[in-house]
């Protein structure tokens, strides 16, 4: 299965959060901006306290603005990160997208997201081959 590498709290957003559109700033030859199908979301080891207040900062905006998270944002030492914490289907890539979770340049949109037992698995950029069994054994 391929999987996706994610920092957190982005990736609590997407498995818990309701955030339905990722984001990437691809250049529009990477062949990424061509997959479509199951992905794993993995989130990733690396977090700076900056980046998650930051990221937090913008969630809470977002969710006072658009009512846009199913959950509070988790303290920082609370998320989990460095493997497979759930699963996802894009259904599209996109270049607009009415969501307010959506900034651009590309939108990968996002369906049947659900969370999983966390499994620790080093990440890679783009998009990564993660063993099937593997996602399997994470399935709740």
């Amino acid at each position: 299965m391929k999987a996706l590498s994610i920092r957190q709290p982005w990736a609590w957003a997407i498995v818990h959060g309701g955030k339905a559109v990722e984001n990437r700033s691809w250049g529009s030859r990477n062949p990424g901006l061509r997959f479509r199908g199951p992905v794993a979301i993995h989130a990733a080891a690396g977090m700076s306290r900056a980046e998650y207040e930051d990221a937090r900062d913008d969630m809470e905006l977002m969710d006072f603005l658009f009512d846009a998270l199913k959950a509070p944002v988790p303290a920082r030492e609370e998320l989990l990160r460095g493997g497979i914490v759930g699963t996802a289907t894009i259904v599209d890539i996109v270049t607009s997208h009415p969501s307010p979770w959506f900034t651009g340049p590309y939108g990968l949109v996002l369906a049947d997201v659900q969370a999983t037992v966390f499994q620790p698995f080093k990440g890679a950029l783009g998009f990564f081959n993660v063993p099937d069994d593997m996602v399997r054994l994470a399935q709740p």
